[in-house]
């Protein structure tokens, strides 16, 4: 599961411190530097849930969320194709299995007929460089010590290197694949460096050659959407919420600057329990969800605006569907969030829920999926 608290502290490093309903998939307009997305995968609005390894293994599971998608303007899911836990598909490829781990695995093609008959567009997540399963399986693609030995996080796991070619080469390489099997959109999730506490061991990269954090990320974001793209679909990451806002890059190597070009959509980690009290000028950011996500949104609008990224998608905020913390979230807060969004001037969003259990937050949702953004 992904990270469910951001380490505030890695903020430490800043340099300073169209109103027609679609539920169906329709071609986006191709801009310079884009891919042309191809009619029969990509919708021009996504709307989606996140569903994680054990509901894609669910038919019940299943069943219910494609429901939801049929009844409202829900028409993607997020659906856990390599985290964790290795690989949730089986791969033809032999290199690949090497590391796809022990868990059990979904039926893909099963589970991407169904979407398609459905109208669904499948967007397969892939966990990039938090990676034990292949950390195991390859120790020299591994963060090292100053003595030499695999560096591990505070959970005792070790993490593969952002700098290293051939990790990029299997991490794109899976995307690929799931691409041909059928995938719509690829979204790259912990495009990162782990945090660097004080209480644990410094953490050498071999193979650096004093390429600052922000441009290795980059440039490995730039060789997935240029690879993705030739295939016609787009590439997506997912980044902390705090990057919208903060000036320079965190500690953990991301920066608005560097990703937001290299990605065909970017995905911030908007959820407001999340910031610390203060945050943004307030005081409580989980009791304000419309103020934390339009700021932080409107603010991302703006620097994509002076970086020259015209494209009317190109930020699709992760929106909070659970509860963590005062108040107990539930179809009002998701609306405010909602809101938001539109009012940032973008109309794509996704939900996040851990568990994948969206139940409470049905009444916000709209029957159709029409254009609500402002400007």
């Amino acid at each position: 599961m992904r990270n469910t608290l951001l380490a505030f502290c890695v903020v430490t490093a800043c340099t300073a411190s169209a109103d027609t309903p679609d539920k169906s998939p329709a071609r986006t307009r191709a801009a310079a530097g884009t891919v042309a997305v191809d009619s029969a995968r990509e919708p021009a609005i996504v709307r989606a849930l996140y569903v994680n390894r054990w509901a894609t293994q669910s038919r019940k599971r299943m069943a219910k969320l494609i429901a939801a998608a049929d009844s409202t303007e829900i028409n993607a899911l997020v659906l856990d194709m390599k985290d964790e836990f290795g690989l949730n598909y089986r791969t033809q490829n032999p290199e690949f299995k090497k590391n796809a781990g022990t868990a059990p695995m979904a039926n893909v093609a099963a589970l991407l007929d169904s979407l398609k008959k459905h109208n669904i567009l499948a967007i397969a997540r892939i966990v990039v460089f938090k990676d034990s399963v292949t950390a195991r399986v390859h120790p020299e693609w591994t963060i090292r010590r100053t003595d030499g030995s695999i560096w591990r996080d505070k959970k005792g796991l070790a993490w593969v290197n952002p700098y290293h070619k051939e990790l990029w080469d299997y991490n794109i390489g899976v995307a690929e694949e799931l691409v041909k099997m059928g995938f719509g959109e690829v979204q790259f999730d912990y495009i990162r460096f782990p945090e660097p506490f004080p209480s644990l061991p410094k953490q050498v990269f071999p193979g650096s050659d004093n390429t600052s954090k922000p441009e290795a990320l980059a440039q490995y974001l730039k060789e997935a959407k240029t690879r993705l793209n030739k295939l016609g679909v787009r590439s997506t990451a997912d980044i902390f919420g705090l990057v919208t806002t903060v000036n320079g890059a965190l500690e953990v190597g991301q920066a608005w600057e560097k990703i937001s070009p290299n990605v065909d959509v970017v995905l911030p980690m908007v959820y407001p329990s999340h910031y610390p009290h203060g945050e943004l000028g307030i005081e409580r950011p989980n009791a304000e969800p419309y103020k934390v996500i339009v700021t932080s949104i409107s603010r991302a609008h703006e620097r994509d605006k002076k970086l020259g990224v015209t494209e009317r998608e190109h930020v699709r905020p992760w929106l909070q569907a659970f509860t963590l913390g005062k108040p107990e979230y539930g179809a009002a807060q998701l609306e405010a969030e909602k809101k938001a969004v539109y009012d940032s001037g973008y109309d794509g969003w996704v939900m996040w829920n851990p568990g994948s259990i969206y139940d409470v937050y049905m009444p916000a949702l709209e029957k159709t999926t029409v254009s609500r953004k402002k400007g």
